[in-house]
């Protein structure tokens, strides 16, 4: 039977005329054979290269077929692994079974039952790698975005992400922090015909030195303390598909010269290995910082820059691009909710210096505080409101704090805005709690500070009597 796809099979057998004719039959059915005459000499051929399937014989001198097997796991060696003997038994198949060996065939059998079983554990072995690619792609892959906006400078954007989709050139995205550099990453992963395979993320600003190298190259068992087992690396996780390197400006300098060699001709090693792997990656660098600038202060090195700055796409902030803001106001609210026009336009008027995620984080917190499907200026953060002498309702003791009022008139002013929120929220404390922006705790502990004792059935107040009624402590 000839196959479909090829083979790569590492045979190790001391029987010479065997190991020959069985190697040579293979190759002629268009499979790739390395031939081993012994254990240690198959260890060796496999620190330098990759195999799909070893075919062990049980009897060997120096190192039998079940120790090579036991070597193989401990140095955790992905191989599916045939076992072939002369003097087949059934407790020595139960043990090459129990070694994690795929298959256990007695000699003398048909090369083709052989090869049948070589294409079994090939298949064997692509569905666990395959399995393990896509755990780590969803453990490493965040939910996607959408790339939101009709301004002129957002439709700029658009537009050259669709020019540089295509290509499998280095992409350098450039902006603040929050202006969604990731978005437009996947945006160019979804455009492109890479869309159907993996994309991972690494951030480089929010891991230490050592384990960035670990988390892009991977590294071998025992490479160091703590590494009881091997791990591939992102590269090889995101092999055939899109690597996006989050904050690259971050990354140390010793390790700028890793990324370089992949970017060059795709070689990576692992932490403690010296064998080379090739893997086939699109890079997608994002950045919040001039790189241009680090490469003058010597942070950078000049030749990275250049190798990943193929393609490059600036974001422009959020405040550049006000028109957006509607936009994205209703692509992030939730459905069913609203947004009155106050408050609408409040945001519309804010400069963002966190830029979109600011503006995320706004809305999750506006439809936390609010009392009803509807976020109003109450619900906004007091930030918000600074600008053109506009004061958030809850924000007079403050200001008169800051304008070094006593403290005598400080708790007067609060007591009486306190009481008022109250008696406007019909004396429901969680609620004025959240008007004022404070914690319902802190409401009780004020409260106390205050005098506003059970039962009172009144406080005066600059002159006005301000109801409070018995169940406003309960």
């Amino acid at each position: 039977m000839v196959m479909e796809r090829s083979i790569s099979i590492l045979l190790v057998e001391d029987d010479h005329d065997f190991r020959d004719s069985c190697a040579r039959w293979m190759q002629r059915k268009g499979h790739h054979v390395v031939a081993a005459a012994s254990g240690a000499e198959a260890l060796a051929i496999c620190q330098r290269h990759d195999f799909d399937v070893g075919v062990f014989d049980m009897n060997m001198p120096g190192m039998s077929g079940i120790e090579l097997l036991q070597r193989i796991r401990d140095d955790s060696i992905d191989l599916e692994v045939v076992i072939l003997t002369g003097q087949g038994t059934i407790e020595s198949a139960v043990q090459a079974m129990k070694m994690g060996a795929s298959d256990y065939l007695t000699k003398p059998c048909p090369l083709g039952d052989l090869e049948h079983h070589c294409e079994l554990a090939r298949e064997r072995s692509m569905l666990r790698r395959e399995n393990k690619q896509l755990k780590a792609i969803l453990s490493r892959t965040q939910t996607t975005a959408k790339l939101v906006g009709d301004s002129d400078a957002m439709q700029r954007v658009g537009k050259w992400i669709e020019r540089i989709a295509p290509t499998d050139k280095p992409v350098l995205i450039s902006g603040e922090s929050g202006t969604g550099k990731e978005v437009v990453a996947k945006a160019i992963w979804r455009a492109s015909h890479l869309a159907d395979q993996p994309f991972v993320t690494i951030n480089c600003a929010a891991l230490p030195e050592t384990l960035v190298e670990s988390e892009l190259f991977g590294h071998q068992k025992g490479a160091f303390t703590g590494a009881t087992s091997e791990k591939p690396g992102l590269f090889e996780v995101a092999n055939g598909g899109t690597l996006l390197i989050d904050e690259l400006g971050e990354m140390p300098l010793s390790l700028q010269p890793k990324l370089l060699r992949v970017l060059e001709d795709g070689s990576m090693r692992r932490i403690g290995s010296h064998k080379e792997r090739k893997v086939n990656v699109r890079i997608i660098a994002a950045t919040n910082r001039d790189l241009s600038d680090d490469v003058k202060k010597g942070t950078f090195r000049e030749d990275l820059f250049y190798r990943v700055n193929v393609l490059p796409v600036h974001l422009p902030p959020l405040r550049e691009r006000r028109s957006d803001v509607d936009q994205l106001i209703d692509y992030f609210l939730p459905v069913e909710w609203s947004i009155d026009a106050a408050a609408r336009q409040a945001m519309n008027e804010h400069s963002w210096p966190g830029n979109v995620r600011e503006l995320i984080n706004v809305i999750q917190r506006a439809t936390i505080l609010a009392d009803n499907d509807e976020i109003t200026l109450d619900d906004l953060p007091r930030e918000l409101l600074h600008h053109e002498g506009k004061t958030h309702p809850t924000d007079l003791p403050h200001r008169l704090s800051a304008s070094g009022g006593t403290s005598d008139c400080l708790d007067d002013v609060a007591k009486a805005h306190i009481l008022y929120i109250l008696e406007r929220e019909n004396g429901n404390k969680a609620k004025s709690a959240r008007v004022l922006g404070i914690h319902r705790r802190k409401l009780y502990r004020l409260l106390e500070r205050f005098h506003v004792l059970h039962g009172a059935d009144s406080q005066q107040t600059h002159g006005e009597s301000v109801p409070v009624s018995a169940e406003i402590l309960d």
